[in-house]
């Protein structure tokens, strides 16, 4: 056990540090020893973690998926538990793409270094297509939980809709990293919450018998 704790502590100092390397310099800045000098180890114990960059750089992204949907898997815990709406929850998981303060800022800026490297990686392009079509799937089945609950009209196309929710949420997400100061939270928060509000029309048969 203790060993298996060690090979995942290491993992994810040697992943934080691509990040942080990726966030002030790009990702073409990133080796093998900009890594380790950056994670406080020695060249040869990230070579033994990671025997290319490739692998170094998929590991990478795929943490920061794993942190947005375990922040989203948090956020809607919380939300059913504090009995909010379908919509609400769909809202705040969403602003989880959103570059919105410095931890989000980042994890947007690896995403977008990603993007770009992808064009030209066939195993990056599977992580980032896989990540897009989890995150349309996560904004589908609440379509489909609202439609049950009441939220969301019957016929509504799910897998159409969580298509257009998501690519304008990446949109905004796009609009806040280009120009932060004109694209206040408020303003997003409005925006999310109109174009949700297009899909989300009814309100919970729960919230009507409560």
């Amino acid at each position: 056990m203790p060993r298996v704790a060690d090979h995942d502590a290491r993992h994810g100092q040697i992943t934080d540090a691509v990040q942080r390397l990726i966030v002030r310099y790009g990702l073409t800045s990133v080796t093998v020893a900009r890594t380790a000098a950056e994670a406080g180890m020695s060249v040869g114990l990230v070579q033994h973690y990671f025997t290319a960059k490739e692998e170094m750089l998929l590991a990478t992204f795929t943490r920061v998926n794993g942190r947005f949907t375990a922040r989203v898997d948090e956020l809607v815990n919380r939300g059913e538990a504090e009995g909010r709406t379908i919509a609400e929850m769909l809202r705040q998981a969403l602003t989880e793409l959103i570059p919105l303060d410095d931890a989000r800022r980042a994890e947007f800026l690896v995403r977008l270094a990603f993007a770009d490297q992808a064009a030209h990686n066939a195993r990056l392009a599977g992580v980032q297509r896989e990540t897009l079509v989890g995150i349309r799937s996560r904004v589908a089945q609440a379509i489909k939980n609202g439609t049950v609950c009441g939220e969301v009209a019957q016929g509504i196309d799910a897998a159409d809709q969580a298509l257009r929710i998501v690519a304008f949420a990446e949109g905004l997400a796009l609009h806040t990293h280009i120009d932060r100061d004109g694209t206040p939270k408020p303003a997003i928060l409005a925006a999310l919450d109109d174009y949700l509000g297009r899909v989300f029309t009814g309100t919970c048969r729960r919230a009507q018998l409560g």
